[in-house]
């Protein structure tokens, strides 16, 4: 345990001596001894001082020219467009999704276009036997792909039989929380097994310039398994989500040290695997013969790409005294909260009586603050049980204050509608500009939207 150090210094002349005496040693005067509390010391810092015997490092200035990070594109322009250009040299990505979503597949798809363009590519499988991914490739119509493929779970014999011969461009491990390191005591998946076996093959891709790719068991809540220092450690994480009930699945990016957060990728899972959504909008837009109440759509915008979405709502009127209840799927349920209070508060319409359901269809999850207008509108529609127009959709963010506030690319979301038929927005009234080339109706205020909405 670290003791204070105890030292006395002489008031008169400044000496330290290490106890206390009546008499100074240097220079003689009598009661100069004065304690004086000194730094902690460890048995460590006895023994070594970090201020010296290193090595000297470079240090350069910000303003240095550097090169741009050379991209290996996989072919794949969903996944591409997620990584920000495809796999860096040297780089290490963490993907992560619910079991069976096609982490592996996709990663298969990718690595045998990789290998097809003449790429050295390494694929090592610990969950599955190399039989069973040559299987799964061959169903995939990927047989023929040059891909070395393994059977393996201990990180040595992995890295000594890469180290052999030129390094791979691309070396696959599915999965992480099966690898294990002779160095770290514990069984495969443990929190120290994960860190230190993790640690030794970014170590390796650093130092040998390949692309690496772990993939990640996930917990119960959706979060990557295994420590969060994982994350960390490696330079992008692509979390890969959707219901294995529907056909889409999205590929976003929560991390990327070479790229943006704000793109996606979206798929279809078919027969033949993945198969890459040029239009992800058809996916989430249902096909409405007849006018239906309290169904709006939205343009979401993920990045630089807008997705069409339809918000569905349904109150259901209750007995007196009874307590409603608000259940959302694919949206935050606070901010529903948030817009059923500013419609009561400020637009006089009443929800404290119904029951409230809000959805997203297709099983989409919107995170744009810029749906809170098309919430409003399938709301009071649904209230009211007077249907929207068909050919509209709605995008806004709601204040506190009842104010239509405006969103960012207006235009982008005009122009992608116009695009699926689309003639008119419902928009705030600053962004009546950014027709994009449709008929825009812009409201200032909650209670004005919503007095267009009932005809008042």
């Amino acid at each position: 345990m670290a003791k204070p150090q105890k030292r006395y210094v002489c008031q008169a002349c400044g000496s330290v001596a290490s106890k206390w005496a009546g008499q100074c040693a240097d220079c003689g005067d009598w009661n100069t001894l004065v304690e004086d509390a000194g730094g902690v010391v460890t048995p460590f810092q006895a023994r070594h001082n970090l201020q010296s015997g290193g090595r000297a490092i470079q240090l350069s200035g910000l303003n240095s020219d550097i090169a741009l990070p050379e991209r290996m594109a996989t072919g794949i322009a969903e996944l591409d467009r997620a990584l920000g250009g495809g796999f860096v040299e040297g780089s290490a990505t963490l993907i992560g999704g619910d079991p069976g979503i096609g982490k592996s597949t996709l990663l298969l798809q990718a690595a045998a276009k990789i290998a097809t363009r003449g790429l050295s590519v390494a694929y090592v499988s610990g969950e599955e036997a190399a039989d069973q991914v040559r299987l799964r490739a061959r169903r995939l119509g990927l047989g023929n792909a040059p891909v070395q493929l393994a059977a393996a779970t201990s990180v040595r014999d992995i890295l000594t039989t890469l180290g052999e011969g030129a390094p791979p461009a691309l070396l696959v491990i599915d999965s992480i929380q099966t690898m294990h390191s002779d160095l770290i005591e514990g069984a495969p998946g443990t929190v120290s097994q994960v860190r230190a076996s993790a640690g030794e093959l970014i170590r390796f891709a650093k130092e040998r310039g390949t692309a690496l790719v772990l993939v990640g068991h996930v917990t119960k809540d959706g979060s990557i398994a295994g420590p969060r220092v994982l994350e960390h450690m490696v330079d992008t994480v692509l979390a890969f989500e959707g219901e294995r009930s529907h056909q889409y699945r999205i590929l976003r990016a929560v991390k990327n040290r070479f790229g943006g957060t704000d793109e996606i990728g979206v798929f279809a899972m078919e027969s033949e695997g993945l198969s890459e959504v040029s239009n992800p909008s058809s996916l989430f837009l249902t096909q409405r013969d007849e006018s239906v109440t309290g169904t709006i759509v939205f343009p979401a915008l993920e990045g630089t790409r807008p997705v069409l979405v339809e918000v569905q709502a349904l109150t259901v009127r209750l007995a007196s005294g009874a307590t409603p209840r608000r259940a959302v799927v694919g949206w935050d349920s606070a901010r529903l909260s948030m817009v059923l209070a500013v419609l009561e508060a400020r637009c006089g319409l009443s929800f404290s009586s119904c029951e409230v359901y809000l959805n997203i269809a297709g099983g989409y999850r919107v995170q744009d603050p810029a749906a809170d207008l098309a919430v409003a509108a399938a709301l009071v529609s649904a209230l009211a049980e007077r249907p929207m127009p068909a050919d509209a959709v709605a995008f806004g963010e709601i204040a506190l204050s009842g104010e239509v506030r405006p969103v960012a690319h207006g235009a982008l979301r005009c122009r992608e509608a116009g695009k699926l038929g689309f003639a008119r927005a419902l928009a705030p009234v600053t962004q009546a500009k950014d027709k994009g080339g449709l008929e825009i109706a812009g409201f200032r205020t909650l209670g004005a939207f919503v007095d267009h909405l009932l005809g008042r």
